[in-house]
């Protein structure tokens, strides 16, 4: 029996709210059980140096969790003058994994922007980052769209994530805080609409696992960001 009483292949109660913030071209609050997180996309007429004069646009993200979206107070990282290796690793997932759905000559020489701050943990940030992240940049690039500012649209499939783990022993499905806690082997899963995979981190936290595990964590994974995609196409539409 998980913690909170789910089935091995169920996910937490999934929601997400667009237009969110007023100035952001694109906003929402996604929730996955609890955890929740504010995502926006800002679109800007640059693109980094090393892209500048190629015709090829830019997506990136940060990221960033909230001094008490956690059970005790953290410090903020500008007070500490630089961000964490964690924050870093985050941020970097994130963006890598929304330019694999995106077409960046149809997107132009133009940057979008998805930022990421969590409000509240409870596991799984960095899925919920991206699966929000992408409905942020979706809506964003509706903008776009309409004012005819590009001819087809960038986005070429939903991106979005989901962790999977072997918790006591049974391979199981979006782990919250106390599963994700105890967890003998951790994931996380980065997949397109069609169920290509972006990337896959995994790590055995106190245990081994073989093939066959490995592949039932994908066929969960799977199942779940079929729901996410669900959920994604249905807050853009």
């Amino acid at each position: 029996m998980r913690p909170s009483g789910r089935d091995l292949s169920e996910m937490r109660p999934v929601s997400i709210e667009t237009g969110v913030t007023k100035h952001a071209e694109g906003s929402c609050m996604i929730r996955m059980g609890d955890t929740h997180v504010l995502c926006t996309a800002t679109i800007e007429d640059r693109v980094p140096p090393f892209i500048k004069g190629s015709g090829l646009g830019w997506v990136t993200a940060e990221y960033g969790m909230l001094p008490r979206s956690t059970t005790s107070r953290m410090r903020r990282e500008a007070s500490a003058g630089k961000q964490g290796g964690r924050t870093v690793e985050i941020q970097r997932l994130i963006g890598r994994s929304l330019r694999a759905g995106v077409d960046r000559v149809a997107l132009g020489e133009r940057q979008i922007t998805v930022d990421c701050d969590v409000i509240q943990a409870d596991g799984g940030t960095r899925c919920a980052s991206i699966t929000g992240g992408w409905v942020a940049l979706k809506l964003a690039v509706n903008k776009l769209m309409k004012a005819g500012d590009v001819l087809s649209d960038p986005l070429v499939s939903p991106v979005a994530a989901v962790s999977c783990g072997i918790y006591a022993g049974q391979p199981v499905l979006d782990l919250d805080y106390p599963e994700d806690s105890e967890a003998g082997v951790d994931g996380n899963f980065i997949m397109l609409a069609d169920g290509r995979l972006i990337e896959v981190q995994m790590s055995a936290e106190g245990a081994t696992y073989s093939r066959d595990q490995m592949n039932q964590l994908l066929d969960l994974a799977e199942k779940g960001v079929g729901e996410l995609v669900a959920a994604q196409m249905a807050a853009v539409a």
